[in-house]
């Protein structure tokens, strides 16, 4: 597969991944994570903060290999 196909998957399925994340993550702490403490809160928030950079490093570096 070449590297110009790649990238496009790549690019579409970071997209697919960024609003599948944010939808889940905030449906999720509109039930949950409401009624829970701040500390909760707060580790909650930052893992679904970050936690979307492992697997969009994963497809970059997909993206990225040579033919």
């Amino acid at each position: 597969m070449q590297i110009r196909t790649r990238k496009f998957i790549g690019t579409v399925l970071m997209i697919i991944l960024v609003l599948s994340w944010a939808l889940f993550f905030m449906a999720v702490a509109q039930g949950r994570v409401a009624q829970a403490g701040a500390i909760v809160q707060f580790v909650y928030y930052v893992v679904a903060g970050v936690g979307w950079v492992i697997p969009a490093g994963l497809i970059i570096k997909w993206m990225s290999r040579p033919d």
